[in-house]
Order: structure tokens, then sequence, then C-alpha cells
């Protein structure tokens, strides 16, 4: 296994979750060969989303989808609003929601989504 966490997806949270899942996978004896596939997501996909403010200007904000899994079916997850949301962040909440899903026996895989915004504001 390569534990190689593409720098797209590097953060502290995304180590994180990939930590957590190293702890289980050894106690649950998953086979190093399938350990990068788990943990890595499927897909993801990133945007620009340009937005035009009341007051006539435009603000432009990131925006994220990360489908961590869909062997169990489609995928579900909510969406993270906050100004410094990231891939990596996305990434691990996706995964987490992947878990859940399996944990609790429902047909969906994990997703999440994040827009790099204030809500407040």
């Amino acid at each position: 296994m390569s534990n190689m966490i593409p720098q797209v997806y590097d953060t502290p949270i995304f180590r994180m979750a990939c930590q957590q899942f190293d702890l289980v996978a050894d106690f649950l004896e998953i086979p190093e060969s399938s350990r990068d596939r788990l943990k890595m997501p499927k897909r993801a996909v990133t945007v620009a989303m340009p937005v035009r403010r009341d007051d006539g200007t435009t603000t432009v904000f990131m925006g994220y989808r990360v489908q961590h899994h869909l062997t169990l079916g489609p995928t579900k997850g909510g969406v993270r609003f906050h100004p410094d949301v990231t891939l990596g962040e996305v990434g691990a909440l996706a995964m987490w929601m992947s878990w859940k899903c399996a944990l609790t026996g429902l047909p969906y895989g994990g997703a999440k989504g994040g827009v790099t915004c204030d809500p407040r504001e």
C-alpha cells in the first residue's frame, strides 16, 4: 500500500480520516491491496461559482462535490458552507458519510459538498 495522499486531498482532516480508517482496517484485517481503494474518493468536482450580489458586484465562490463510494448505491450527503472549506475536508466528510451509511445498512454511498463562503454575509 502506498499510504500516499494525493495533494488535492492532503489536509489535516483528510489525513485524520485516513488514520481512523487504517486503525479499523487493521482490526478488521482488510487486505493492504484494498485499503487505498477504500480510502480514496471515487470522484470529485471543483467549480467556480460567480454570484452577482445585491450591490451589483460579483464574487466568485469555490464549490466542491465529492462522491466517496458508489458500491452500495447512489451517494448522499449535504453541503458545508464555510469560508475555509477545502476539497480535502469535503473528501473526509464524504468518507465518514460512506461509513455511516454502511454501518446503518442504508443503500447509499457517501458524498459531501462544500462552498467557500461565509453564510452570514
